[in-house]
């Protein structure tokens, strides 16, 4: 995981392989409570504080769709799944 995470605690780029990719998102998911919903503006500072590589997007599809995070269909809220 350390070439991907640099010392700042930032993703420094996004991994080819698929296991590497889910041990980052697993390890960004951490950066979010549980019993909290958040917005998308909340979501996008978290992430943005934790990675260096400026693909806010990208991070966020890929905790939805690992099943980190979930959200209503409308993108008003977001939350940490179980």
């Amino acid at each position: 995981m350390k070439k991907f995470i640099n010392e700042s605690d930032e993703i420094v780029h996004w991994p080819k392989k698929p296991i590497d990719k889910q041990g980052v998102m697993e390890w960004l998911s951490k950066r979010f409570e549980f019993d909290k919903e958040y917005s998308e503006t909340e979501i996008n500072i978290i992430i943005e504080e934790y990675h260096y590589f400026n693909d806010i997007a990208l991070l966020r599809r890929e905790l939805i769709s690992r099943k980190f995070l979930d959200r209503e269909n409308d993108g008003s809220k977001y939350w940490r799944i179980n």
